[in-house]
């Protein structure tokens, strides 16, 4: 058990400084600084790029890295996050989102995207104090790490530009009548919490022994897990919160195995915040905040087809296939199953004004629903269909409705924990779902005895609950239950002056959309005969509220839109010679730019 401690109080104590990067830019900045893992990572092989390609001592190679990571948060800042400083929260949410997709696919077409060996520069099983096994390098670890803690606790409260950070922190407006330079002071804090973050990166790297250019994504969600669970904005809050994950992790993967670690992780960030809204040390503001949408809606209207130019679009879609290779078509049923599960982000995002990061809970409940419905209890294709919809409806609103009384970042990373604690419990329930191992053999669609195992029939069917998904939630967006759900996201104080119940609405909504994404989950399970929990990862929430954003968030229509061009835009640039490395890339900046010049989506009309 000692052994299990002390792996805890590592990770333990690099989730707390990865955290501390996280709660410096969010009090400075009201950030939630998504490129933070992908800093992490790039630390990780920035400290592999300095020891084994260079062969520099392990300090020369830290002092290195955090140059580096250091240089890069601050050109994140200056080229992301400042040019959004007047924009809503979920502007600079997704730009950094953005960030980390460049980062990420930077790092590997400089790096390479295979794993390497982290090479042994301090001994790490050199020393035994009884029972117990460790090395130079854990010692190093600490020493370094709780240094850099301790120092950063000095400086912020002694050190002059420390002081002016903490003062923007509190509150940016009465700083800058204070003469505090506001934008060389968020700065310091990007540059601060990014050399945080690469020190962090490179003794991960050196515990676990190898790295790659992909490992940051776990890290920076786990290390918003800590910031959160101690309260994001507060430094005490991220040491405390990445020590108590650190050993809770630990202590959850001995007992019950590592397949229990995200649930572990997770869980234990929504049973606090359900008690402690703002975290073990933060603060639950006494006015309501602003829906995080805010104002990033209000750029435009979105355009509405009328119902000729609809069945026109229709049957332009039902001829394709005459013109379209195998390849394409699989390629139009991936859009039309990703665009299927973000149509309903248009009322909960759209119109509630409430960030949804966790759709891809729904999705597995409506894939794993189907299956076992149809494979194992012998449902006709369509029942199962509907019923996997329905199942994922009521599943995802009885485990999210306690979010609806938080507000702002905290709803929206609830619904993040509620995402992956829904995928963590299909893996660890091995008697339904397989674990793991996942549930092959799935019958493919049926209707009548008749299977539709083509790739032309399969987008007929993806087509046809396309449509209808599409018309069903434009009815509902411009009836008076969807005026009542706009009323809410525009102003939520007033709707309820106004009688309106904002929490039941907000509700209603999120089942909604997440009857919708476990639609195309039931679909896509039957499609590709075989799921597994690797098949639902937390980027695809992100990708899912991406399509939404891009197409716009008040059109429903405008998620196909959306899905074009992030599922369908790849794929095209896959076919260009010499651009197969740098297409995601490329995918990363077209985001940056639309956030930043037509924020309020590609379907809609100025206002």
């Amino acid at each position: 058990m000692a052994d299990t401690i002390f792996a805890g109080l590592i990770h333990g104590n690099l989730y707390a400084l990865v955290a501390l990067g996280l709660s410096l830019v969010f009090g400075v900045t009201n950030v939630a600084n998504f490129a933070h893992g992908s800093v992490f990572a790039l630390g990780t092989m920035t400290g592999w790029w300095f020891a084994a390609g260079q062969g520099w001592p392990w300090w020369a190679a830290l002092l290195g890295t955090v140059v580096v990571t250091g240089l890069v948060g601050l050109a994140v800042n200056i080229t992301v996050v400042r040019p959004l400083g007047h924009a809503p929260p979920v502007a600079t949410l997704l730009a950094t989102v953005a960030a980390a997709m460049i980062l990420d696919n930077l790092s590997q077409i400089v790096f390479g995207t295979r794993a390497r060996v982290f090479p042994p520069v301090l001994p790490t099983h050199d020393l035994r104090v009884g029972g117990l096994s460790f090395g130079t390098s854990d010692i190093v670890t600490f020493a370094v790490t709780l240094s850099a803690m301790a120092a950063l606790a000095f400086y912020l409260k002694r050190g002059r530009s420390g002081q002016a950070i903490r003062a923007t922190a509190q509150d940016i407006d009465a700083a800058v009548q204070m003469g505090i330079p506001a934008p060389r002071i968020q700065n310091l804090a990007f540059a601060i919490a990014s050399a945080l973050g690469g020190t962090a990166g490179f003794f991960m790297g050196l515990f676990n022994s190898t790295v790659s250019p992909t490992s940051g994504a776990s890290a920076g969600f786990a290390a918003f897990a800590a910031a959160a669970l101690g309260g994001l904005g507060s430094m005490p809050g991220a040491v405390v919160g990445g020590f108590a994950l650190g050993l809770a992790e630990a202590v959850g993967v001995r007992f019950f195995g590592d397949g229990v670690r995200d649930l572990v992780t997770f869980g234990s960030l929504l049973v606090v915040l359900m008690i402690r809204p703002g975290g073990l040390f933060g603060r639950v503001p006494l006015i309501a905040q602003e829906p995080l949408t805010g104002s990033f809606l209000a750029g435009g209207r979105p355009i509405r087809l009328r119902w000729q130019q609809g069945a026109l679009a229709l049957a332009a879609a039902a001829v394709f296939p005459a013109v379209a290779s195998s390849y394409v078509l699989a390629v139009s049923s991936q859009i039309a199953l990703y665009a299927i599960a973000a149509v309903g982000l248009s009322l909960i995002t759209g119109g509630a004004g409430q960030v949804v990061l966790g759709q891809a809970g729904s999705i597995a409940i409506g894939a794993y629903a189907s299956a076992l419905l149809v494979g194992r209890a012998g449902w006709p294709f369509l029942g199962g269909l509907v019923a996997a919809g329905l199942i994922a409806a009521v599943i995802s609103s009885v485990l999210a409705f306690p979010v609806w009384r938080l507000a702002g970042h905290s709803a929206a990373i609830a619904t993040l924990g509620l995402g992956t604690v829904t995928v963590a419990v299909i893996r660890n329930w091995d008697s339904l779902t397989k674990g793991a191992y996942g549930l092959s053999g799935i019958p493919f669609p049926s209707f009548f005895g008749l299977s539709v195992d083509t790739p032309v029939g399969i987008f007929y069917l993806d087509l046809v609950c396309l449509a209808l998904a599409v018309v069903i939630v434009t009815r509902l967006t411009w009836s008076r239950l969807g005026r009542a759900i706009g009323a809410v996201g525009a102003d939520e104080v007033a709707a309820r002056s106004a009688g309106v119940a904002a929490r039941d609405h907000k509700a209603l909504a999120f089942a909604v959309a997440a009857f919708f994404a476990g639609l195309a989950g039931a679909l896509s399970a039957h499609q590709y005969t075989y799921i597994d929990p690797t098949s639902f990862p937390q980027s695809m929430s992100i990708l899912v509220l991406v399509i939404a954003v891009l197409g716009g968030l008040r059109s429903p229509a405008g998620a196909i839109v959306g899905s074009v061009i992030l599922i369908g835009g790849p794929e095209i640039l896959r076919l260009v010679p010499g651009l197969p490395d740098v297409r995601v890339l490329l995918y990363g900046v077209l985001l940056l730019a639309i956030i930043r010049f037509r924020p309020q989506g590609l379907w809609t009309r100025r206002s």
